[in-house]
Parts: structure tokens; sequence; C-alpha cells
């Protein structure tokens, strides 16, 4: 029976193979598509070789094994980790994930409760590391043992603006439910609270999104875009 735990199941999520929807993604079986190649890479996964592979990856990883494609990911994994509080079962946490991979996070750290809604992840956990914390304070233990700067994403009076401030480099990203935002537990515990210039009349942007923008802000500071795909 697979493993039904949303931070170590196996299970193929609602968007691992073709939607129905338009063309198919991906690649068909290695024989149709390399003809004059024998499919010798140990990274390859046999049952991918000889079905295709309709998988949520790039194309650099097409036919790799599960286990490939997170080796190879660990050899580039930004210093930065991404952690969100939840308590009410908040649908944007896969979002949040989604975009943790994207832009290769450390790690997601999930705060609260250990069961998420992944589907909105479309399947990229699978391929990110995750850790469960219990509480704001074990999430705060844990980045202080680890020489990790927490810091808070949240509109709220006192924070830095996010376009002026530097990120630090070795981070924990905090990001709050959708509407109630950070708890104040975690902007009392973090060393750093930064807000997203808005202009309109919304109070806030979805928290999904806002994750997007602070991910890329790191990115834009201290990554190599030499090695972006």
């Amino acid at each position: 029976m697979p493993d039904s735990d949303p931070l170590t199941s196996d299970a193929a999520g609602p968007t691992e193979w073709a939607t129905g929807v338009g063309p198919a993604v991906g690649v068909g079986p290695w024989a149709d598509e390399h003809p004059d190649r024998r499919p010798d890479d140990p990274r390859l996964d046999p049952v991918l070789v000889a079905d295709g592979d309709r998988r949520n990856v790039v194309d650099e990883y097409r036919y790799f094994s599960r286990e490939a494609i997170i080796a190879d990911l660990d050899t580039r994994r930004h210093d930065f980790h991404v952690a969100i509080e939840n308590w009410a079962h908040d649908a944007n946490i896969g979002t949040v994930v989604r975009t943790a991979n994207a832009f290769l996070a450390a790690e997601v750290h999930i705060v609260g409760r250990r069961r998420w809604n992944r589907r909105g992840a479309m399947v990229t956990d699978r391929y990110q590391h995750l850790r469960h914390h219990e509480s704001v304070d074990d999430l705060v233990a844990w980045a202080r043992d680890n020489d990790l700067v927490v810091v808070a994403v949240d509109n709220t009076p006192g924070a830095s603006r996010l376009e002026t401030v530097e990120l630090p480099r070795r981070c924990v990203l905090l990001f709050g439910q959708e509407g109630p935002g950070v708890s104040e537990l975690a902007q009392e515990s973090a060393a750093l609270t930064v807000s997203i210039a808005q202009f309109g009349s919304t109070r806030s942007i979805n928290a999904g999104v806002a994750a997007g923008i602070v991910m890329h802000r790191w990115i834009a500071a201290h990554a190599d875009l030499d090695t972006a795909w």
C-alpha cells in the first residue's frame, strides 16, 4: 500500500502524467525518440525508457529515475529554506512547494499540521526535501542550530521593504496562512520581517504569490544565473 504521508508519499499526483488537455507533454519510449542511441546511462529509469516520460520535469531530466534527479538537484541546491505555517490546512502550500522546487530551495518546512494539500505542488514535492515542525519554536530552534536566519514575510507595521532590504544568504523564508498571515509568535521569533510593496486596494496578495516574489528576490541577490535552465 502506498505511503499516505504527504511528507514521504510516492503516490502519483494529479499532474504526474498526461492531463488530457492539449498535446501530451514529455517524450515517448526511448526506442522511438532515440533509435540510434542505447539507453546505457545508469541514471535512466527502465520503466520510463520503455514506456515514455510524461512527468512534470525539465527536458534535461527526461527518463531519469526519481533518485537520480534528486541526487543531481542536491549538488546544486541554494542556501535558502522555505517555511510555511499550516494551522488550517492552507491550500496554498502546494503552490509554495512547487515554487520552492523551481528556485531550488534547500528544503521546505511545514510548521503545524503535518498533512497538507499536495494538489498545487504539481508533483514537485517528489523532488523537494520536506521537513515537518510541530511548532514555530521547533522551527526557530532548528534554524538556530543550522546557522540560518529566520525571515518572516508579512505586510505589518515596522516591516522592512523587500525591495530595498538585503536578504541573508543563509536564511529561512517564513510565510503564514492565507488571511491571518504570519502568526504573532513567528513574527516575534524572526530576526527580520519583510513586506512586499503594494499599490492597489487589496489588503494583501495571495500567500503563494508572495512566496514566489520573495524567493525570486533571493535568487536575484544570491544565485548564479548561469546555472539556471
